[in-house]
This record gives C-alpha cells, sequence and structure tokens, in this order.
C-alpha cells in the first residue's frame, strides 16, 4: 500500500519535535506517547501492530506487524493519527531524549533503511516497521545493538530520533569508516555492518572505546550520533553510585580504575 503523502516541520534544536500537516484522510503513524498535541479534527486511534496494511488485512496481517515490533523491544500497539474534518490540520509529535530528528523520504534511499531499535518516532501511515538481523554471530554478540535493529521499508515520510549532533556520510564502493558501535544511527541496505578489533590489548584496556569498531563499507549512506542513549544514561548512572549503567560496547574493562584513568570520577 503506498504511503500517505504528508507535510512537515521539524522546530527547537536540542529538544526537537516535528509537526505534520495532514489533509483530509491523510494519516500518520507514531510510537506510543509521542504525541505533543494535536488540531481537534484529527482522530487518534490505538492500533496492533504499526499499522501499515490495510484496514481490512485481518487479524494475523496485524499479529505479525505487532510481533516485529515486540522483537525489536517496542510497543504491540502504535497510535495512528487521521485528520476527519476539512482543510488542513497538524499533529505534533517530540523526541523523547536531547538530539536530532531526521526526515528521510524512504524513496530516495531505496526503499529501506536500517536504523537502531528506539529509533522510530513517526511515519506516514502505509511505512512498515520491520526488524533486520545481523548476518554474522559476532557482529550480533558485541555490535551494541544486539542482532535485532528496526528496518523501515516503504515509500514514505519517515521520522526516526537520534541522539546529540547527528553526522550524514556518503561512503563509495568499497570504502569504509570505523565508528563506535554505540553511534550508529542508520544506514541504507547497501552499507556492509561488521565489526574490526580496537586494536591491542593495551588499547582494549586503557583506551575505553572496547573491543571493537564497527565497520561500515559502502556503498550507501550512513548516519552516526554523537550522544546515543545508552551512553548518556551511562555516565549518569555513574555519577549516581551505580555501576550497572555501563555499555557493553563502551568503556573500559578497568571499571572505577578505569573511571579514575579516564577523568570520568
Amino acid at each position: 500500500m503506498p504511503a500517505h503523502d504528508i507535510d512537515y516541520e521539524i522546530k527547537g534544536q536540542e529538544l526537537q519535535f516535528v509537526e505534520i500537516e495532514l489533509d483530509p484522510g491523510e494519516s500518520a503513524v507514531a510510537e506510543a506517547g509521542a504525541m505533543v498535541w494535536k488540531d481537534a479534527s484529527i482522530e487518534m486511534t490505538t492500533v496492533f501492530g504499526d499499522g501499515s496494511g490495510p484496514q481490512g488485512g485481518g487479524f494475523m496481517g496485524a499479529l505479525l506487524g505487532a510481533g516485529k515490533r515486540l522483537v525489536t523491544g517496542e510497543s504491540l500497539f502504535t497510535t495512528v493519527f487521521t485528520h476527519n474534518g476539512r482543510g488542513k490540520a497538524r499533529v505534533a509529535f517530540g523526541a523523547p531524549t536531547p538530539g536530532n530528528i531526521l526526515p528521510l523520504d524512504l524513496s530516495n534511499y531505496g526503499g529501506t533503511l536500517i536504523c537502531q531499535k528506539d529509533s522510530f518516532l513517526a511515519a506516514a501511515k502505509g511505512v512498515s516497521i520491520g526488524i533486520h538481523f545481523q548476518r554474522r554471530i559476532l557482529t550480533g554478540l558485541f555490535g551494541g545493538e544486539g542482532f535485532i535493529m528496526q528496518k523501515l521499508e516503504g515509500d514514505g515520510m519517515v521520522f526516526v530520533q537520534m541522539g546529540g549532533t547527528l553526522i550524514e556520510r556518503e561512503l563509495g564502493p568499497s570504502e569504509e569508516l570505523h565508528v563506535d558501535t554505540g553511534c550508529v544511527a542508520a544506514f541504507t541496505s547497501g552499507v556492509d555492518f561488521d565489526l574490526v578489533s580496537a586494536g591491542g590489548i593495551k588499547s582494549s584496556l586503557f583506551g575505553g572505546e572496547g573491543l571493537f569498531f564497527a565497520r561500515l563499507r559502502g556503498p550507501g549512506r550512513v548516519w552516526i550520533q554523537s550522544l546515543p542513549f545508552s551512553r548518556l544514561a551511562g555516565r549518569m548512572l555513574a555519577a549516581a553510585g551505580s555501576r550497572g549503567g555501563q555499555n557493553r560496547g563502551e568503556g573500559s574493562a578497568l571499571g572505577s580504575l578505569g573511571d579514575l584513568i579516564s577523568g570520568n570520577r
């Protein structure tokens, strides 16, 4: 089913929200709890799954969509906002963490985008929110995002949320980029995602960058976030005295001694 053609405007700097303008009969789908405000003529409906299929798709189709979201750690439900009045109406969705909202037209990227598990914010109705499994076991175990990432498919607009400052790179054929595993925000389907060693034992123990880097090999486009939420949460928990917030893809293997060496304590 073709996605609805929607207009939008992104507002704010560090704490952004996207304002989507709908014509009569148009709909947008969003994560539960993402809405900031809406015009009265826009009706809100909670659906089972991602709402990408036709209304008559049946229980099994809805169950499949909900199952894909459950595997990626999201809610079984999404919320569909439909303009049932006249003229134009608007609804706004806010990002839950400091950073950027990235608007992308999937038709410009081959109809598919691979992104971190919790990055989806909103989209035009008709976009499918699926799952992407890492092909390599080592990458799945140590890649920061595990075996499973989100796969957004369709021909409409999607809005994904990234932490901190966002960097976009275009990679040519066989061109490689090494990135901290937690900072890989999204990439197009033609990019090969793998891991490479961060260096020798000394670098792994004292460098504070973990054992592996993510290796992104072109051709394709990649988006890198400077402050993944896992890093922000880990620093906050560490500052509060908890040792449970360290992300497996980040930090020194020496624990508290590593924090002293790196200046975090």
